[in-house]
């Protein structure tokens, strides 16, 4: 049998304010760029419609950097640290550093040759807690030349947020 339910419970439960189960999502911050300070490199990222990194609230996201092979004779490691050098001061225009990366992706053409290089070169500049690390063999990069691309995210130095 059904249970009836005073009209004057109905009416006390009609007017208690309705609180949703979430809250409606801030508004997001705008994105902010970082392009290259090099004409010719930002009239092709310009041409393409890509930035060396872009900001959004606390994280970082740069694009791939690009590492050609070694010039023969050259030590891999120090080609490769030059690369993360780059990085470095990319991260630095966006207010970050090596130090505050939390993710790298690695596209290799030959990853046998470049991972062990890269990755000591890549342990000079990143340091414990170490970021994560995802290394992919792949058959090609846009610049034919080059044999490693470098993607990495980072967070705003903690100490910079907001010094851009």
């Amino acid at each position: 049998m059904p249970r009836l339910i005073p009209a004057a419970a109905v009416l006390a439960l009609a007017t208690v304010p309705f609180a949703p189960a979430f809250a409606a999502p801030a508004p997001a911050a705008a994105k902010q760029t970082v392009m290259p300070e090099n004409p010719q490199a930002r009239a092709f990222q310009e041409q393409f419609g890509f930035s060396d990194a872009v900001i959004h609230g606390d994280t970082v996201y740069l694009s791939g950097v690009v590492a050609g092979p070694p010039p023969a004779g050259a030590d891999p490691v120090e080609h490769y640290a030059r690369t993360f050098e780059r990085i470095g001061a990319i991260l630095a225009r966006a207010g970050s550093s090596l130090d505050d990366v939390l993710d790298i992706t690695t596209y290799h053409v030959d990853i046998d040759a470049s991972l062990t290089p890269l990755a000591a070169a890549k342990n000079r500049y990143v340091k414990a807690p170490f970021p994560t690390w995802t290394a992919i063999d792949i058959d090609r990069l846009y610049e034919p030349t080059a044999t490693v691309e470098i993607k990495i995210v980072a967070r705003l130095t903690p100490k910079r947020k907001g010094a851009r």
